[in-house]
């Protein structure tokens, strides 16, 4: 289970502090897929980013299964248990995707371990297994290739920031079965940051960041519809919905 109490960011913007997070709170079952939306510059990436330690917060505490991960790095975050997948996944020129699979996953991968991790992702093994991950691919291969490495590996937690940006339909649908996949297993929770309502409709719980505070969390099926009439900026109905 994760746990975040009181989480707070903020960064120091032409000498004045502007806060990006403020005193955010939640928890995250075993198991349980929590879908976080909202308005453009919320700060949904920004937690995501603090969640995986890229960001370090300036207050508050994050807790996985028991444990305080708060002061940890990256890579310690990454041995915890988290996995993170970025909105934009970096390019390496130079390395291979077989490699990449290997270091994603902390132990030498063989070819066909390889090759069936990425044919779970619809991509033909034998065509990328030995590609360089570089600007050859496109931005659905890239996305592809990032939940490979992410299945790489068992997780606690598995972030994933709008995983669907920048990719096509078939891309999208690929991926939305990967995820369907990693929902089926108990032992593994994931946090999706995304506007998508097909990845919502998927959700155990749909959380509302809005400049930069929880505007609301519940069940998907009290807070969806509301956001599909209203869109994003819905602070008023959730903080109606809390008060019920």
């Amino acid at each position: 289970m994760l746990k975040v109490e009181n989480l707070s960011f903020s960064v120091n913007e032409k000498g004045a502090e502007l806060n990006i997070l403020s005193d955010i709170s939640f928890e995250v079952e075993k198991g349980e897929m929590l879908v976080i939306t909202g308005p453009n510059g919320g700060g949904k990436s920004t937690l995501a980013k603090v969640l995986m330690g890229i960001e370090k917060a300036e207050s508050g505490k994050i807790i996985l299964d028991g444990e305080d991960i708060t002061d940890y790095d990256i890579d310690e975050r990454a041995k915890a248990g988290i996995g993170f997948a970025f909105q934009q996944p970096p390019r390496f020129k130079g390395m291979t995707v077989d490699r990449l699979i290997s270091l994603a996953a902390g132990e030498h991968k063989t070819e066909a371990e390889c090759c069936d991790l990425l044919s779970r992702v619809g991509l033909c093994a034998q065509e990328y297994v030995k590609r360089e991950v570089d600007n050859t691919l496109s931005g659905g291969e890239m996305k592809r290739l990032e939940i490979a490495t992410v299945l790489a590996k068992p997780h606690k937690l598995c972030i994933f920031d709008e995983p669907e940006a920048g990719i096509d339909l078939w891309s999208f649908s690929m991926l939305i079965q990967q995820f369907e996949e990693i929902k089926k297993d108990d032992n593994q929770s994931l946090i999706l940051i995304s506007h998508q309502e097909r990845i919502m409709q998927m959700a155990d719980r749909v959380m509302v960041i809005e400049d930069g505070k929880v505007a609301g969390i519940g069940k998907r099926a009290d807070i969806l519809p509301q956001l599909m009439k209203q869109g994003p900026s819905c602070c008023a109905y959730l903080k109606r919905l809390e008060e019920i």
